[in-house]
């Protein structure tokens, strides 16, 4: 790493982060409604977004610094096993088209703003709901504070801050002023800020791996000889573990590790509230049927990005951190001035995303803890002056976390928080296409795979050192190395549909469902009628 303060890069860095900070603030009158003080208007973007702005926010909020750094990260570290986050992101859009459609329809009709108003509405359970919102921020927490470990990274390559010896204060004030600064726009603004801001964002990052997977293979002899030097380094010893750092292709003992990850992780891509968040502040459910369509795009600039581990590699990066390889790769390859704008891309991937998770926490905190715990009287107004203070506290929480703890134990607790969110899935996907599950069955299976994916989560990284280490682990009874969250969820599922068998033999209460079958189908447009109501077959919530 250079020892001084690359000043052109930071420059072009400043630059770019006081246009997307003036968008910011100006995204507060960008659409606003007369009702601007309601959850809706702060938490939704009133619910008015088109196919381009949600294309826009969605890629933003799915597509982060994290991903920028860490899944090219991956493949620097152990090869072309980092690769599985390609597969999974191609799973997930026919999987979300046969079910979020169906979710934006019913959450418009009843005004839900949160997954967790939907699991309450459709079940009738405070306790579920509880459940469900409690596993969305404990989720999200770890992911926040990803993004702003995305935006450090980028700050040590261009030696903004100082050495290890310097005052943390000092060392960290960069970061804490990237902090303020979101903390603001996102307070006043809501989710328009970071829907305006992920146009820059977007284009920024298709030019960056535009000009990278071009003018790098370049420099480097091209792509033949980016694979042979990346072949070459994965055959040499790791001396922690006297087996060879990794390989260009998953061997036979690590494919079913692959696949159960992909496929874990496509299941949980959309549990997270960030991801609904976005989806919910769609206008119609066709511009959600369309979104799908062409998201894709994404898994094409992921799959280009994920090779800048191997040119990485090939380009002689030494890191002690994987997590900087590519910021680094980035210092050592482009023009000063493009470095910057390379920077800068990594930056703003983190604020969008930051922005939009502290938001959608906020609202599952107002809605679901605090308006059906607290204060169940609260007014709109009430409800958005709440989320607001929340989703500052929630940027608090993450803030301290990176400053406090281990980047490694955070990257760490990010693999846990896709364990966790996972075992929402029943409840949310399930609910959308039935009510046959009952509400305890579904409260049971939810403990049993938080329970299970959390204890086998401890302790997964080195027998002797016990933390939060990995996701990947042998599967009861099988013998394999799987996912654990996909494994967490297959008995979440037993669970649930064991216990829904028992409950309903019973003859134990099921709660009254609010919503009515035409609902998940109807457009923003269409009337509210369209079956009759649901009949009321328990009592009340619970």
């Amino acid at each position: 790493m250079n020892g001084g303060v690359n000043v052109v890069a930071l420059v072009v860095f400043v630059l770019f982060f006081a246009l997307v900070t003036v968008l910011g603030f100006v995204a507060a009158r960008w659409r606003r409604a007369a009702n601007e003080h309601s959850l809706d208007e702060w938490g939704l973007g009133g619910r008015s977004f088109g196919t381009w702005v949600t294309w826009f926010l969605l890629g933003g909020d799915l597509y982060t610094a994290y991903t920028f750094v860490a899944v090219p990260a991956a493949i620097y570290a152990a090869g072309a096993a980092g690769f599985f986050a390609v597969p999974y992101t191609i799973l997930v859009y026919p999987l979300i088209f046969t079910f979020l459609p169906r979710l934006w329809s019913v959450s418009h009709r009843h005004g839900y703003v949160t997954t967790s108003d939907f699991v309450r509405g459709r079940f009738g359970s405070k306790g579920l709901s509880l459940a469900v919102a409690v596993t969305g921020i404990l989720a999200t927490m770890p992911y926040i504070a990803l993004q702003l470990v995305g935006i450090q990274a980028v700050l040590d390559v261009m030696g903004v801050g100082g050495g290890e010896d310097t005052h943390w204060f000092v060392k960290d004030l960069p970061l804490l002023i990237a902090f303020g600064v979101l903390a603001a726009y996102t307070y006043s603004s809501g989710l328009r800020a970071p829907a305006l801001i992920a146009f820059v964002k977007d284009t920024l990052i298709y030019l960056v791996i535009a000009v990278a997977i071009i003018y790098i293979p370049i420099k480097l002899g091209g792509f033949d000889a980016i694979f042979a030097k990346a072949g070459a380094a994965f055959e040499q010893t790791n001396p922690a573990t006297g087996k060879p750092r990794g390989a260009l292709a998953p061997g036979q003992a690590g494919q079913w590790t692959y696949a159960t990850l992909a496929l874990g992780s496509a299941l949980a891509l959309f549990m997270y509230p960030h991801s609904i968040t976005a989806t919910l502040s769609s206008r119609s459910r066709d511009v959600i049927r369309r979104n799908t369509t062409i998201l894709p795009l994404y898994s094409l600039m992921l799959g280009l990005l994920a090779l800048l581990g191997f040119m990485a590699i090939a380009a002689g990066v030494e890191v002690s951190n994987g997590q900087l390889a590519i910021p680094q790769l980035f210092e050592d390859m482009f023009p000063d001035w493009f470095a910057g704008v390379a920077f800068a891309a990594i930056g703003i991937g983190a604020l969008v995303p930051a922005a939009i998770m502290s938001i959608a926490a906020a609202n599952l905190f107002t809605r679901n803890i605090y308006r059906d715990f607290i204060r169940p009287d609260a007014t709109p107004h009430q409800e958005t002056r709440v989320s607001k203070v929340v989703s500052l506290l929630v940027k608090v929480g993450a803030l301290v976390f990176v400053l406090g703890m281990d980047k490694t134990v955070a990257i760490n607790f990010q693999l846990l928080g896709g364990i966790w969110i996972l075992q929402t899935f029943p409840a949310l996907v399930g609910g959308l296409f039935t009510r046959w599950f009952h509400r305890w069955a579904l409260l049971a299976g939810w403990a049993v795979g938080m329970v299970y994916g959390t204890v086998a989560a401890y302790g997964v990284a080195s027998p002797t050192q016990k933390h939060f280490g990995g996701s990947a682990k042998e599967i009861p009874g099988i013998g394999e190395i799987g996912y654990i969250g996909l494994t967490a969820f297959v008995l979440n599922a037993l669970v649930t549909v064991v216990a829904t068998v028992l409950f309903k033999a019973a003859g134990a209460p099921e709660g009254v469902d609010e919503t009515r079958p035409g609902d998940y189908t109807a457009d923003a447009g269409d009337p509210g009628v369209e079956a009759e109501p649901a009949p009321v077959t328990a009592e009340p919530t619970r």
